[in-house]
């Protein structure tokens, strides 16, 4: 049995990274000094959709992403946020940076958001492959907002090991989309058979269709409970993640 002390960081970003990486820094602080191991930031924190995002884009080894890698350095904690990276084709990449003491990787979103009226493809590539990664005793795997909507992933990062998913987001307001996101966070939390922890940006009122958030950070156990959700405003989600709890469900519900 492993419990891993996890935080949510429900932020607003803006549309420039300098006050952004301010931002992400500050509410990383904020969680590890309350305790938390895993610190979980939003989807498109380095800047917010309806940025120009090939002008903000940065390199994996940018000054956002190692403001983000100094300071799970100097706290002993680990980091997942989202940025965008040059991608090859012109367009960009929607990329989770996971940083920490013995942790370094990134996973580049698959599912891009061309629904509701938006065309994510337009300026962002998608990604391929599905990525986990080892936290201590921990496997933990990765994905990104509107993966959510696609079951199959969070199947297959249950049968890769994950024991915690975590699904940073900027997800859309709407009619509807509060009941869509509760629903689906637990849902594919039950596909997975893993804890998931959700965190999207604070609520934002919408400007046309670009997703900017509407709160509702939560994490949800593997029977796909909610263990805790935040409100719509810019707050701290704390939690334990307990693998006995996978294991467990996993053994009486051998879906996998």
């Amino acid at each position: 049995m492993t419990l891993l002390r996890v935080a949510a960081a429900q932020v607003s970003a803006g549309p420039d990274p300098v006050t952004n990486l301010a931002t992400a820094t500050d509410a990383v602080r904020r969680a590890a000094a309350d305790g938390a191991s895993l610190v979980v930031l939003p989807e498109a924190v380095l800047a917010c959709f309806g940025t120009d995002l090939r002008s903000v884009a940065e390199p994996l080894d940018g000054p956002f992403a190692t403001g983000l890698r100094k300071v799970a350095a100097d706290l002993g904690v680990v980091v997942v946020a989202g940025l965008f990276e040059p991608a090859d084709d012109g367009r960009v990449h929607n990329t989770l940076l996971v940083t920490g003491p013995g942790v370094e990787t990134s996973y580049r979103k698959i599912h891009l958001y061309d629904a509701f009226g938006s065309r994510e493809s337009d300026t962002v590539a998608p990604g391929k492959e599905l990525v986990t990664f080892g936290y201590g005793d921990v496997t933990i795997g990765l994905a990104t907002c509107y993966d959510l909507r696609f079951a199959d992933q969070f199947t297959a990062l249950g049968r890769l090991g994950a024991e915690l998913v975590v699904v940073p987001a900027s997800w859309g307001a709407g009619p509807g989309k509060e009941e869509q996101w509760d629903l689906l966070t637990r849902a594919r939390a039950a596909d997975a058979q893993a804890w998931v922890l959700a965190c999207d940006q604070a609520y934002v009122p919408p400007v046309g269709t670009d997703p900017l958030g509407i709160g509702r950070s939560s994490l949800t156990t593997p029977l796909g409970q909610t263990a805790s959700r935040l409100g719509a405003t810019a707050d701290l989600l704390h939690g334990v993640v307990d693998t006995s709890v996978v294991a467990g469900v996993r053994q009486r519900v051998p879906i996998l």
